[in-house]
Protein backbone atom coordinates (compact mmCIF):
# COMPACT_ATOMS: atom_id res chain seq x y z
CA UNK A 1 0.00 0.00 0.00
CA UNK A 2 1.49 3.32 -1.01
CA UNK A 3 1.89 6.34 1.24
CA UNK A 4 -0.54 8.25 -0.97
CA UNK A 5 -3.32 5.66 -0.55
CA UNK A 6 -2.99 4.82 3.13
CA UNK A 7 -0.72 3.65 5.93
CA UNK A 8 2.63 2.15 5.06
CA UNK A 9 3.82 -1.21 6.33
CA UNK A 10 6.12 0.57 8.75
CA UNK A 11 3.32 2.18 10.74
CA UNK A 12 0.85 -0.72 10.93
CA UNK A 13 2.32 -2.01 14.20
CA UNK A 14 -0.37 -1.68 16.85
CA UNK A 15 2.20 -2.10 19.62
CA UNK A 16 4.00 1.07 18.50
CA UNK A 17 2.63 4.01 20.55
CA UNK A 18 3.14 6.34 17.58
CA UNK A 19 0.80 4.27 15.40
CA UNK A 20 -2.76 5.49 14.94
CA UNK A 21 -4.91 2.39 15.66
CA UNK A 22 -7.77 3.77 13.59
CA UNK A 23 -5.44 4.09 10.58
CA UNK A 24 -4.57 0.41 10.98
CA UNK A 25 -8.29 -0.40 11.14
CA UNK A 26 -8.91 1.51 7.92
CA UNK A 27 -6.02 -0.33 6.25
CA UNK A 28 -7.47 -3.65 7.42
CA UNK A 29 -10.92 -2.71 6.13
CA UNK A 30 -9.44 -1.85 2.73
CA UNK A 31 -7.79 -5.27 2.49
CA UNK A 32 -11.05 -6.97 3.50
CA UNK A 33 -12.97 -5.04 0.84
CA UNK A 34 -10.41 -6.01 -1.79
CA UNK A 35 -10.34 -9.71 -0.87
CA UNK A 36 -14.12 -10.09 -0.46
CA UNK A 37 -15.23 -7.90 -3.35
CA UNK A 38 -17.63 -6.15 -0.96
CA UNK A 39 -17.38 -2.40 -0.67
CA UNK A 40 -18.93 -2.59 2.78
CA UNK A 41 -20.23 -5.00 5.40
CA UNK A 42 -23.30 -4.39 7.51
CA UNK A 43 -23.02 -6.54 10.64
CA UNK A 44 -19.98 -8.01 12.37
CA UNK A 45 -19.87 -11.06 14.61
CA UNK A 46 -17.09 -12.12 16.96
CA UNK A 47 -17.43 -15.86 17.58
CA UNK A 48 -16.04 -16.79 20.98
CA UNK A 49 -15.54 -20.19 22.57
CA UNK A 50 -18.47 -22.45 21.76
CA UNK A 51 -19.84 -20.30 18.93
CA UNK A 52 -17.53 -21.37 16.10
CA UNK A 53 -20.08 -23.33 14.05
CA UNK A 54 -22.82 -20.73 14.19
CA UNK A 55 -21.49 -18.64 11.30
CA UNK A 56 -22.44 -21.45 8.93
CA UNK A 57 -26.14 -20.91 9.61
CA UNK A 58 -26.20 -17.19 8.87
CA UNK A 59 -25.89 -17.65 5.13
CA UNK A 60 -23.53 -18.56 2.34
CA UNK A 61 -19.87 -17.83 2.93
CA UNK A 62 -18.78 -15.75 -0.07
CA UNK A 63 -15.13 -15.28 0.90
CA UNK A 64 -12.72 -16.54 3.56
CA UNK A 65 -9.58 -14.65 4.57
CA UNK A 66 -6.73 -15.86 6.71
CA UNK A 67 -6.22 -13.43 9.58
CA UNK A 68 -2.50 -13.19 8.86
CA UNK A 69 -3.30 -11.55 5.51
CA UNK A 70 -5.00 -8.56 7.12
CA UNK A 71 -3.10 -5.72 8.85
CA UNK A 72 -3.24 -5.91 12.65
CA UNK A 73 -4.63 -9.45 12.85
CA UNK A 74 -2.94 -12.65 14.03
CA UNK A 75 -3.56 -16.37 14.02
CA UNK A 76 -5.94 -17.91 16.56
CA UNK A 77 -4.27 -18.46 19.94
CA UNK A 78 -7.03 -20.50 21.60
CA UNK A 79 -8.22 -24.05 20.88
CA UNK A 80 -11.76 -24.07 19.47
CA UNK A 81 -11.29 -20.80 17.59
CA UNK A 82 -10.74 -20.35 13.84
CA UNK A 83 -7.91 -18.17 12.52
CA UNK A 84 -9.97 -16.85 9.63
CA UNK A 85 -12.59 -14.21 8.95
CA UNK A 86 -15.48 -14.70 6.54
CA UNK A 87 -17.73 -12.55 4.44
CA UNK A 88 -21.18 -14.12 4.71
CA UNK A 89 -24.35 -13.31 2.78
CA UNK A 90 -27.22 -12.53 5.16
CA UNK A 91 -29.90 -14.64 3.52
CA UNK A 92 -31.07 -13.03 0.29
CA UNK A 93 -31.08 -9.49 1.67
CA UNK A 94 -28.04 -8.36 -0.27
CA UNK A 95 -26.34 -7.49 3.02
CA UNK A 96 -23.05 -8.92 4.27
CA UNK A 97 -21.88 -10.12 7.68
CA UNK A 98 -18.22 -9.97 8.63
CA UNK A 99 -17.66 -13.04 10.80
CA UNK A 100 -14.53 -13.28 12.92
CA UNK A 101 -13.63 -16.84 13.89
CA UNK A 102 -11.43 -15.75 16.77
CA UNK A 103 -10.51 -12.78 18.92
CA UNK A 104 -7.35 -11.47 20.56
CA UNK A 105 -7.64 -11.89 24.32
CA UNK A 106 -6.18 -9.39 26.76
CA UNK A 107 -4.23 -12.17 28.48
CA UNK A 108 -2.19 -12.78 25.31
CA UNK A 109 -0.13 -9.71 26.21
CA UNK A 110 -0.43 -7.99 22.82
CA UNK A 111 -1.97 -4.86 24.28
CA UNK A 112 -5.48 -3.50 24.37
CA UNK A 113 -5.23 -2.05 20.85
CA UNK A 114 -4.87 -5.56 19.45
CA UNK A 115 -7.80 -6.75 21.56
CA UNK A 116 -10.22 -4.24 20.01
CA UNK A 117 -8.73 -4.10 16.51
CA UNK A 118 -11.43 -6.37 15.05
CA UNK A 119 -14.13 -4.06 16.38
CA UNK A 120 -12.52 -0.96 14.93
CA UNK A 121 -11.96 -2.76 11.62
CA UNK A 122 -15.65 -3.72 11.52
CA UNK A 123 -16.63 -0.07 11.96
CA UNK A 124 -14.17 0.97 9.25
CA UNK A 125 -15.66 -1.70 6.97
CA UNK A 126 -19.09 -0.07 7.27
CA UNK A 127 -20.72 -2.16 9.99
CA UNK A 128 -23.20 -0.38 12.23
CA UNK A 129 -23.90 -3.36 14.51
CA UNK A 130 -21.61 -5.89 16.17
CA UNK A 131 -22.53 -9.14 17.91
CA UNK A 132 -20.04 -10.15 20.60
CA UNK A 133 -20.22 -13.75 21.79
CA UNK A 134 -18.22 -15.68 24.34
CA UNK A 135 -18.07 -18.83 26.41
CA UNK A 136 -18.23 -18.13 30.14
CA UNK A 137 -18.78 -19.43 33.63
CA UNK A 138 -22.26 -19.01 35.06
CA UNK A 139 -23.09 -17.92 38.61
CA UNK A 140 -26.73 -18.95 38.38
CA UNK A 141 -27.14 -22.69 39.07
CA UNK A 142 -30.28 -22.67 36.89
CA UNK A 143 -28.15 -21.92 33.81
CA UNK A 144 -27.00 -25.35 32.75
CA UNK A 145 -23.97 -25.69 30.45
CA UNK A 146 -25.11 -24.85 26.93
CA UNK A 147 -27.42 -22.01 27.99
CA UNK A 148 -27.13 -18.74 26.00
CA UNK A 149 -27.57 -15.59 28.11
CA UNK A 150 -27.90 -12.00 26.89
CA UNK A 151 -25.43 -9.51 28.35
CA UNK A 152 -27.33 -6.63 29.94
CA UNK A 153 -24.30 -4.81 31.37
CA UNK A 154 -20.74 -5.54 32.38
CA UNK A 155 -18.04 -5.09 35.00
CA UNK A 156 -14.61 -4.50 33.49
CA UNK A 157 -12.04 -5.84 35.96
CA UNK A 158 -9.08 -5.64 33.56
CA UNK A 159 -7.97 -2.28 34.99
CA UNK A 160 -7.65 -0.84 31.48
CA UNK A 161 -9.63 0.78 28.67
CA UNK A 162 -9.27 0.79 24.89
CA UNK A 163 -10.04 4.51 24.80
CA UNK A 164 -6.97 6.72 24.72
CA UNK A 165 -6.78 10.35 25.75
CA UNK A 166 -9.51 12.62 27.08
CA UNK A 167 -12.36 10.93 25.20
CA UNK A 168 -15.23 10.54 27.60
CA UNK A 169 -17.56 7.92 26.13
CA UNK A 170 -21.00 7.32 27.67
CA UNK A 171 -21.54 3.62 28.40
CA UNK A 172 -25.16 3.93 29.50
CA UNK A 173 -27.12 1.23 27.63
CA UNK A 174 -23.85 -0.02 26.13
CA UNK A 175 -25.57 -3.31 25.23
CA UNK A 176 -28.31 -1.97 22.99
CA UNK A 177 -31.76 -2.64 24.55
CA UNK A 178 -33.42 -2.80 21.13
CA UNK A 179 -31.14 -5.65 20.08
CA UNK A 180 -31.77 -7.54 23.32
CA UNK A 181 -35.51 -7.20 22.70
CA UNK A 182 -34.98 -8.46 19.16
CA UNK A 183 -33.09 -11.51 20.44
CA UNK A 184 -35.87 -12.29 22.91
CA UNK A 185 -38.43 -12.05 20.11
CA UNK A 186 -36.48 -14.87 18.43
CA UNK A 187 -35.96 -16.91 21.61
CA UNK A 188 -38.36 -15.86 24.41
CA UNK A 189 -36.55 -18.15 26.86
CA UNK A 190 -33.39 -16.04 26.78
CA UNK A 191 -32.36 -14.72 30.18
CA UNK A 192 -29.96 -11.84 30.71
CA UNK A 193 -27.26 -10.88 33.16
CA UNK A 194 -24.15 -8.85 33.98
CA UNK A 195 -20.88 -10.12 32.49
CA UNK A 196 -17.68 -9.75 34.49
CA UNK A 197 -14.35 -9.78 32.67
CA UNK A 198 -11.27 -10.90 34.57
CA UNK A 199 -7.80 -10.65 33.02
CA UNK A 200 -7.10 -14.42 32.83
CA UNK A 201 -5.78 -16.71 31.50
CA UNK A 202 -6.19 -18.56 34.79
CA UNK A 203 -9.74 -19.30 35.86
CA UNK A 204 -11.24 -17.36 38.72
CA UNK A 205 -10.95 -18.61 42.29
CA UNK A 206 -14.14 -19.39 44.23
CA UNK A 207 -13.51 -16.23 46.30
CA UNK A 208 -13.22 -14.12 43.15
CA UNK A 209 -16.44 -15.61 41.82
CA UNK A 210 -18.19 -14.71 45.07
CA UNK A 211 -16.75 -11.19 44.80
CA UNK A 212 -18.19 -10.91 41.30
CA UNK A 213 -21.54 -12.08 42.62
CA UNK A 214 -21.52 -9.51 45.43
CA UNK A 215 -20.71 -6.80 42.87
CA UNK A 216 -23.74 -7.81 40.81
CA UNK A 217 -22.18 -10.19 38.30
CA UNK A 218 -23.95 -13.18 36.76
CA UNK A 219 -21.36 -14.38 34.23
CA UNK A 220 -17.55 -14.50 34.41
CA UNK A 221 -15.07 -14.69 31.57
CA UNK A 222 -11.94 -13.28 29.94
CA UNK A 223 -13.18 -11.22 26.98
CA UNK A 224 -15.87 -8.94 25.54
CA UNK A 225 -15.95 -5.85 27.80
CA UNK A 226 -13.01 -4.06 26.16
CA UNK A 227 -14.44 -4.85 22.72
CA UNK A 228 -17.84 -3.51 23.74
CA UNK A 229 -16.31 -0.25 24.98
CA UNK A 230 -14.42 0.19 21.70
CA UNK A 231 -17.61 -0.56 19.79
CA UNK A 232 -19.49 2.18 21.62
CA UNK A 233 -16.65 4.62 20.95
CA UNK A 234 -16.94 3.71 17.25
CA UNK A 235 -20.70 4.30 17.28
CA UNK A 236 -21.72 0.67 16.85
CA UNK A 237 -24.83 -0.92 18.31
CA UNK A 238 -23.79 -3.87 20.48
CA UNK A 239 -25.46 -7.22 21.12
CA UNK A 240 -23.61 -9.36 23.65
CA UNK A 241 -24.44 -13.04 24.15
CA UNK A 242 -22.66 -15.42 26.51
CA UNK A 243 -22.81 -19.19 26.27
CA UNK A 244 -22.64 -20.69 29.74
CA UNK A 245 -20.16 -23.51 29.23
CA UNK A 246 -19.73 -24.40 32.90
CA UNK A 247 -20.71 -23.26 36.35
CA UNK A 248 -18.11 -20.86 37.75
CA UNK A 249 -15.58 -21.97 40.37
CA UNK A 250 -17.22 -22.68 43.70
CA UNK A 251 -20.73 -22.74 42.24
CA UNK A 252 -20.16 -26.36 41.29
CA UNK A 253 -17.79 -28.85 42.89
CA UNK A 254 -16.44 -29.87 39.46
CA UNK A 255 -12.95 -28.72 38.32
CA UNK A 256 -12.78 -26.31 35.39
CA UNK A 257 -11.23 -27.16 32.02
CA UNK A 258 -11.10 -25.66 28.53
CA UNK A 259 -12.14 -29.04 27.10
CA UNK A 260 -15.43 -28.64 28.97
CA UNK A 261 -15.89 -25.24 27.34
CA UNK A 262 -15.42 -26.71 23.86
CA UNK A 263 -17.72 -29.68 24.53
CA UNK A 264 -20.54 -27.47 25.85
CA UNK A 265 -20.21 -25.22 22.81
CA UNK A 266 -20.43 -28.14 20.41
CA UNK A 267 -23.54 -29.45 22.17
CA UNK A 268 -25.26 -26.04 21.96
CA UNK A 269 -24.05 -25.12 18.46
CA UNK A 270 -27.35 -25.73 16.68
CA UNK A 271 -29.46 -23.67 19.08
CA UNK A 272 -26.91 -20.85 19.14
CA UNK A 273 -26.57 -20.92 15.37
CA UNK A 274 -30.32 -20.66 14.82
CA UNK A 275 -30.52 -17.84 17.35
CA UNK A 276 -27.75 -15.80 15.77
CA UNK A 277 -28.87 -16.38 12.19
CA UNK A 278 -32.42 -15.27 13.01
CA UNK A 279 -31.24 -12.20 14.92
CA UNK A 280 -28.74 -11.12 12.27
CA UNK A 281 -31.39 -11.47 9.56
CA UNK A 282 -33.59 -8.98 11.42
CA UNK A 283 -30.97 -6.42 12.48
Amino acid sequence: MSEQNGPTTANLDLSDPSTDPFEVARAAAAVIAEKTGAERHDVALVLGSGWGQTGDLIGETLATIDNSEVPGFAKAAVAGHSGTMRSVAIGDTGRRALVYGTRTHFYEGKGVRAVVHAVRTAAAAGCRTIVLTNGCGGLNPDWAPGTPVLIRDHLNLTATSPIEGANFVDLTDLYTPRLRDLARSVDPELDEGVYVQFRGPHYETPAEVQMAKVLGGDLVGMSTTLEAIAARQAGLDVLGISLVTNLAAGISDQPLSHEEVIEAGQAAAERCGRLLSAVVAQI
